[in-house]
């Protein structure tokens, strides 16, 4: 009977403390004071932290749901991953990573693509910077963005910068200029990548121009050996050869 007794004293006192640690913990002795964030932010406003954060910031120090917090800040534009935690005795301490923008998403949808190659809602109509523009399968996203680098860094020795980069639902490529000039890469080959087929380009940059007399609208790489070019017939010379061949 004693070693019963025992027991049921033992678990009555840790019912107790915890009642107690529970009823404390729901008292407004720990009320959350400060929202810290420990990072500085560049497109992220706090206005709109504090917005987002109305109706999950409830409770005290310790019954606030931290997790419930975090996706708040999360659904905040330029948000791409948030961090939080408690910091004695009544503060929310928060870490957020923004948004790095890229390129442009499909031009005119609003949205832009991250330096991870992901796909975000920016909620703003002017554009960040001089961004390229990307479209074609979302799924293929982060590999047009290696294209697009791939092409900014060959085309250094043109003084030419990739605008806009297309990708077809069956994964072929088209470029187009910082002047206009819309270049055809096609798919990627083994026999051919499309790395080679812009080295090629690049290489021949200046032959290209002078095949055309005149920037061409439109520069086909897609041959094994050469490139064709389609000009304006009225701003093309008599007798201009719209073909080339390395």
């Amino acid at each position: 009977m004693k070693d019963v007794a025992d027991l049921l004293f033992t678990a009555g006192a840790a019912a107790l403390l915890v009642a107690v640690a529970i009823g404390a913990a729901r008292l407004p002795l720990f009320p959350i004071r400060e929202l810290a964030v420990t990072n500085e932010l560049h497109a992220v406003r706090r206005a709109e932290l504090e917005r987002a954060l109305a109706d999950s910031l409830r409770g005290n120090f310790f019954s606030v749901n931290l997790e419930a917090f975090r996706q708040s800040l999360e659904q905040v534009p330029w948000v791409r991953r948030a961090e939080v935690r408690r910091r004695w005795p009544a503060s929310i301490e928060v870490s957020i990573e923004e948004h790095v923008p890229v390129a442009f998403w499909d031009q005119s949808s609003g949205q832009l693509v991250n330096s991870h190659g992901e796909i975000f809602t920016a909620g703003i109509s002017a554009p960040p910077g001089d961004l390229p523009s990307l479209s074609g399968p979302v799924s293929f996203v982060p590999e047009m963005l290696g294209y697009c680098r791939q092409a900014a860094d060959l085309l250094k020795p043109t003084g030419r910068v990739p605008r806009v980069l297309k990708v077809s639902p069956r994964l072929a490529l088209q470029l187009t200029l910082d002047d206009g000039m819309i270049v055809e890469l096609g798919r990627e080959q083994a026999k051919a990548s499309v790395r080679e087929r812009l080295e090629r380009f690049v290489e021949f940059y200046p032959s290209i121009l002078t095949a055309a007399k005149k920037r061409p609208e439109v520069v086909d790489m897609r041959y094994p050996k050469g490139f064709a070019l389609k000009v304006n017939a009225l701003a093309a010379a008599p007798g201009s050869d719209s073909k080339g061949k390395p």
